[in-house]
């Protein structure tokens, strides 16, 4: 296994960048999954390290060798791709040895890792199958078990679950995660769903515009979003946000007022923001509790009562609408005036540019890397 170094690395297609400067360190064992909307740079990041796409500037290291001008069959890489790209006359055993056949590995040794492979991936009684007697988790399978008998320093997976159905999705993912931590290796998938992200990734890194705008681990962006981007983008429902205005700004704590907002206290650092200024206020929608002494107003507009949880679709004064998340069953009506308090500190305030000013995170993985916070 290795340890994979980027270093200031770019991508432009002519006068088009769409990756812009990316450093990131991912280190030998590692489960690093990289996120971000559709036409993020994610995809195009993963091919450049697998040698699919030219690096136009920067460089990548896997372990100690410079792999800028390395053919990708000298990387000691292997690549799951969303297609199975199976052979559909072939076996499952053969098209699991038929990298291994191209390469001329003696035949013994072929088969032992194409059975080592079976027996991790639980799959030894479909060798004999063909890919259209299989189902598209098995199919998926397969593709991993063609990845495993290369025995590679770095595995790749680019969006390997987008063509399964809901239920296979989470099964599928579970079985990556016991992957991971039977062969130890380092792995990097590329997803845009920020679910699979949270329950795959030792590190998550979330993308936008070409630009890596945090790095952590999942919970660290879920608590601790550097800006606005993350903070809309980690977290299901999304993070609820409203422009606020300062009314008062002291050591620990900023209090803040919006329409439908009345004087609410959160953390922040006061020597940054001044009484006045204009700053946008998120609140997680598993962070608010129904209290009639509470400091958001607004008009209920839909309830969704799941059993476990009511999801409550709040509309607030200033015309914005936010999702609540009440544990337990809630008998809610649709146009019921409510009252909700934060519970505990669990609210972020951004700044006019959008960064975090109460997390302290710094934004890493660009070469003009910058805090969040101060």
């Amino acid at each position: 296994m290795a340890d994979l170094k980027l270093k200031d690395v770019h991508k432009s297609y002519g006068a088009v960048e769409v990756i812009n400067g990316v450093s990131l360190e991912i280190e030998d064992g590692e489960f690093v999954v990289f996120v971000g909307p559709s036409g993020c740079g994610k995809s195009t990041l993963l091919r450049m390290i697998a040698g699919l796409e030219d690096i136009t500037g920067g460089e990548l290291w896997i372990g100690d060798r410079y792999c800028n001008d390395m053919e990708p069959r000298d990387r000691g890489i292997a690549m799951v791709f969303q297609s199975y790209a199976l052979y559909p006359h072939m076996t499952v055993y053969d098209n699991v040895g038929f990298g291994l056949k191209l390469a001329h590995t003696p035949k013994d040794e072929r088969d032992r890792r194409v059975r080592d492979a079976a027996r991790i991936l639980q799959m030894e009684h479909l060798l004999d199958r063909k890919p259209g007697q299989l189902s598209g988790g098995q199919r998926q399978r397969v593709a991993i078990g063609r990845a495993i008998v290369r025995n590679p320093e770095v595995f790749l997976f680019d969006e390997p679950l987008s063509n399964l159905d809901a239920a296979l999705r989470v099964e599928m993912r579970m079985e990556l995660s016991k992957l991971h931590q039977r062969l130890q290796a380092t792995m990097i998938y590329v997803t845009h769903d920020q679910v699979e992200a949270m329950t795959l990734a030792d590190k998550i890194v979330v993308l936008n515009g070409g630009v890596v705008q945090q790095v952590g681990q999942p919970m660290d962006l879920y608590h601790r979003p550097a800006n606005l981007f993350v903070a809309g983008f980690i977290g299901s429902p999304k993070m609820n946000f409203i422009e606020v205005t300062v009314d008062r700004a002291g050591q620990d704590r900023i209090v803040v007022s919006g329409q439908g907002i009345d004087a609410l206290a959160v953390p922040g650092i006061g020597a940054r923001v001044g009484k006045g200024d204009v700053l946008t206020l998120g609140i997680r929608p598993q962070n608010l509790v129904v209290d009639p002494e509470g400091k958001i107003h607004g008009t209920v507009g839909l309830t969704e009562r799941l059993g476990a949880e009511t999801i409550v679709s709040l509309d607030l004064p200033s015309g914005k609408t936010w999702l609540v998340v009440l544990v337990g069953d809630h008998d809610i009506a649709i146009g019921q005036k409510l009252s909700l308090a934060l519970e505990g500190d669990n609210a972020t305030l951004f700044g006019p540019d959008g960064q975090s000013l109460t997390t302290g995170v710094p934004v890493s993985g660009n070469k003009d890397m910058h805090h969040a916070a101060v």
